[in-house]
């Protein structure tokens, strides 16, 4: 049983997020906690410069709210989300929060997956804790 479980969530295909929640609630010792976490992709700084400074906490509020609203506002899930790249910031904030297990949906992989490599090959590979993949 784990204590600290990161569910990583991609808000374009929310019907992945369902099954790790519930795999992460089976997985969860009493009184765990469970953060379900998306990663909003950074823009490039060329970009940025362009836009108002409260443009990205904006993003970032109104991907927090999509993100409940698609899990279902769960009781118990803390939904959170932060800007960078996908594997390395889900395994950046696994470090930094003390999680001991990462539970991540993974697609079938394609011809592009084995040149560059999915999400969840990165997560793998680079985890400090357990990491449970569902396909």
């Amino acid at each position: 049983m784990y204590s600290n479980i990161l569910v990583a969530v991609d808000v374009d295909h929310p019907e992945t997020g369902a099954g790790a929640l519930e795999l992460a609630r089976a997985m969860a010792a009493e009184g765990a906690s469970i953060t379900a976490l998306y990663v909003l992709e950074a823009l490039p700084s060329y970009a940025t410069q362009y836009l108002p400074e409260e443009h990205l906490s904006n993003r970032v509020t109104e991907f927090t709210n999509v993100l409940a609203a698609e899990l279902g506002n769960p009781e118990g899930v803390t939904p959170k989300v932060v800007t960078g790249h996908s594997g390395a910031t889900i395994v950046d904030y696994a470090t930094d929060h003390g999680v001991d297990c990462i539970v991540i949906s993974s697609h079938k992989p394609g011809l592009q997956d084995f040149f560059l490599g999915s999400t969840a090959a990165r997560v793998v590979r680079h985890s400090p804790c357990s990491v449970h993949v569902i396909r």
